[in-house]
């Protein structure tokens, strides 16, 4: 269930790994240089997990609504997965790339702010959407409201803290997605129990169902987390890695242009291919898991168990919520004990960890009760979650500094793409293949044989080429 934000994190656990000379060879080039003070770091720090809370509260909470959603405008489970996916996706596959280019080129801090305004007012505007097509149209603006987020967040953190703090830093990242995704479960399912004895209202000549209002009250607190970014001190960005590629300094109009779609991130994503293709495949399989099966794990437990979304997330909130911290713990144990024997320990575990949540994904639909069902999906996040802060760190360690924020936007649109298709597809064989609803457990189980053990070879592939990457660069003193 872990997400990579949530995923897509530099370097993390090294120092916790014990690696304390490849982090010391990452501070070498940095030593005369003046980073922000430690106060204003961290008061960057806390707007960004304040973000990326609300950012998965509200993805857990839309997700526990699916079931009503899907009553309440009549929809098949085709077109809730569309809502759920490819809807999610659209403006995102035009718009993502060159958002995430202004973390490259502009303060951070006002892209982080924009994007958290734009989010907040368009999940209101979804709280009052009057039709299917209405209700897509919000989905879709609120991805490319969304889609600079983690690129700038992960660009100015790695530029805010010196090398040996970052491990530490984006730990403690993690929090505001732990955060999200247990709050948005407990508290998602108490407020659909409240809004779902209230009857439909019209309002200024609205018709508004009673789970609409949760998506309006969602939108406030983004508000607040935008002015919160206005605060922040922007860091200085850090210098280039020699003989990486580089974007053109003095190009043409066009050129400039054409840098904004991604042009000189995938060429350095070319460049480097034997790195970053099986690195990407990994994840982009992988999100089928992350997000397409999650986001049918609420409708499934209500179909198969016959559970309420109160229930649902008053037990899964709870389990996720220590399999979430337990993960973080196991995964820096196990990262520090292959990091005193490889310089690929990151790629390793997270390959490791990939098989782990394999077996839970395929496992779990078929227990005989729901709070078994849970308890094995509460486990593969706990591996999902230890495998997620190294499976992402090998992008950020050998990405070059003046591209990260789009070379990240292009990783993290892999995982954004392939979990929205995931989330379509298992909708269209529920609707086409398998048709009975309270068999909905066949294509959940389907999916995850089919593509998972996929994600787990890519990762494996992955390894040689990291761990030779990693030592030139160290040779190179980066």
């Amino acid at each position: 269930m872990a997400i990579a934000p949530v995923a897509a994190t530099p370097e993390i656990f090294n120092d916790l790994n014990g690696a304390e000379a490849v982090l010391n060879a990452a501070d070498a080039p940095c030593a005369a240089r003046t980073w922000p003070p430690t106060g204003a770091a961290y008061w960057a720090l806390t707007a960004i997990i304040l973000a990326t809370f609300l950012t998965f509260f509200d993805q857990v909470v839309f997700g526990m609504l699916a079931q009503r959603i899907k009553a309440s405008f009549g929809l098949t489970d085709a077109q809730l997965g569309f809502l759920a996916g490819p809807a999610s996706i659209i403006c995102y596959l035009f718009v993502g790339i060159p958002l995430a280019r202004m973390a490259d080129i502009y303060p951070r801090k006002y892209v982080l702010s924009g994007g958290v305004a734009v989010v907040s007012v368009i999940t209101a505007f979804g709280g009052i959407a009057q039709t299917f097509t209405q209700f897509v149209l919000s989905r879709v603006f609120l991805a490319a409201g969304g889609s600079a987020h983690a690129p700038s967040s992960y660009s100015l953190l790695v530029d805010a803290f010196p090398p040996r703090k970052i491990p530490r830093v984006f730990a403690l990242l993690q929090f505001g997605f732990i955060g999200g995704t247990t709050l948005g479960a407990i508290v998602g399912g108490v407020l659909i129990e409240i809004t779902g004895r209230w009857g439909p209202a019209t309002i200024g000549g609205f018709h508004i169902f009673g789970w609409q209002w949760i998506m309006i009250w969602l939108g406030a607190p983004g508000l607040l987390a935008a002015l919160l970014f206005l605060t922040v001190k922007e860091p200085a960005r850090l210098a280039p890695v020699p003989g990486a590629v580089q974007p053109p300094r003095d190009a043409s109009l066009f050129r400039r242009v054409l840098t904004l779609t991604g042009l000189d991130a995938a060429r350095a994503i070319h460049a480097n291919g034997k790195v970053y293709y099986p690195l990407f495949a990994g994840l982009a399989l992988s999100a089928i898991e992350s997000f397409g099966l999650s986001f049918w794990r609420v409708p499934f437990m209500i179909r198969t168990y016959h559970w309420g979304e109160a229930k649902i997330g008053a037990v899964l909130g709870s389990m996720i919520l220590v399999a979430s911290l337990l993960g973080l713990v196991i995964g820096s144990v196990f990262v520090e004990w292959l990091g005193k024997r490889h310089k690929d320990a990151n790629v390793r575990a997270a390959a490791i960890f990939f098989g782990l949540v394999t077996v839970c994904a395929i496992v779990s639909p078929l227990m005989p009760n729901g709070y078994l069902s849970l308890v094995t999906m509460s486990i593969g996040a706990m591996f999902g979650i230890a495998g997620a802060v190294p499976q992402n760190a090998a992008i950020q360690r050998v990405t070059p500094n003046a591209m990260r924020g789009q070379v990240t936007a292009i990783y993290l649109f892999m995982f954004t793409f392939f979990g929205a298709m995931g989330s379509f597809v298992i909708g269209l064989i529920q609707s086409y293949v398998i048709r009975v609803e309270a068999d909905l457990w066949k294509s959940l189980t389907l999916t995850a044989i089919l593509i998972l053990p996929l994600a787990t070879f890519f990762m494996v592939r992955a390894i040689r080429p990291y761990r030779e990457e990693v030592e030139r660069l160290l040779a190179l003193g980066h």
